[in-house]
């Protein structure tokens, strides 16, 4: 008979979810997963996991689910959706438990709670960091719920990040991922533009970018993407088209509020060009190729 105290549902496959998978694993747990893609299913497997057929498979194999998602709409549509996780009574009786991952609106997150919480109790928290730090375990959480319910999955919380932070109410974790985002965002694109600018010079840009490491004008984006840039390294660890996602709900926000994000609205002008240029599954240094692609207008 299975233990379902020891069976984690995965539902989405991707970067995150590659990354999530292992350290569950490694902490004893048995990982149940589903994504549409064959790839990603593969994927897991190769990780140690269970790949299931659909998402009521893995409803049904587990009482928690975890969440690793694109965006607040998949967020909704693996959870209420035909099929989905809520159509699948957890076994033994036991309340279900849904911990989300994925950077999403706060807003609907909290009325999402509000639909389902007589069905499941909701968990966010949302990881700053990339895949890479995320499989490393030291991706930050950024919690947000009912603490009862997140004293009822700890466990699984402290396993994905050891280092997190509770937040406040469902909705807070994913507030403050958002605002960690902008500055982690316009970090990186003050050190792509320093880049390019160096190039421009006729600096060497790996050599700039050691004198910037250890300069007052370091950031821990430096470390994490700097490398990438001056290599043109595009290998995804968080893509272009993730992080303009991220930006986009920021932007709304903002303008929800009466206010505008100026630096934010440049970012995602350039992130759109990336996007443009067809580099939206690239990691997101290439905001680096857009700055060179800027050109001043000689009258």
């Amino acid at each position: 008979m299975a233990d379902f105290s020891k069976t984690i549902g995965l539902l989405g496959i991707g970067l995150v979810g590659r990354a999530i998978a292992p350290l569950l694993r490694d902490a004893g747990y048995d990982v149940v997963g589903y994504a549409p893609s064959q790839a990603s299913r593969e994927a897991l497997r190769d990780l140690g996991g269970r790949p299931m057929d659909s998402v009521a498979d893995v409803a049904a194999a587990c009482r928690t689910v975890v969440l690793a998602v694109f965006d607040t709409a998949q967020v909704e549509q693996v959870l209420e959706g035909a099929d989905g996780v809520l159509t699948i009574a957890p076994s033994g009786g036991l309340r279900r438990t849904i911990i989300n991952t994925s950077t999403c609106e706060p807003d609907r997150m909290a009325a999402l709670d509000e639909r389902i919480r007589d069905r499941a109790a909701f968990v966010e928290m949302p990881i700053s960091g990339t895949s890479t730090q995320i499989a490393r375990a030291e991706g930050v959480g950024l919690i947000g719920g009912r603490s009862a319910d997140i004293d009822d999955v700890e466990d699984v919380l402290s396993t994905i990040c050891p280092s997190r932070f509770r937040m406040g109410p469902l909705g807070a974790g994913g507030k403050a991922k958002l605002a960690v985002n902008l500055v982690l965002g316009l970090n990186r694109a003050a050190v792509a533009e320093g880049i390019a600018f160096a190039e421009m010079l006729g600096l060497d840009p790996g050599a700039f970018l050691h004198v910037a490491r250890n300069s007052a004008a370091y950031s821990q984006v430096m470390d994490v993407k700097g490398k990438k840039m001056v290599e043109r390294d595009y290998e995804p660890l968080s893509r272009v088209s993730q992080t303009t996602k991220d930006f986009l709900i920021m932007r709304e926000y903002s303008h929800g509020a009466g206010h505008r994000l100026p630096f934010a609205e440049v970012y995602i002008e350039m992130m759109e060009g990336c996007i443009r240029a067809g580099e939206g599954d690239w990691d997101n240094a290439a905001l680096l190729e857009e700055i060179k692609r800027q050109k001043v207008t000689k009258i």
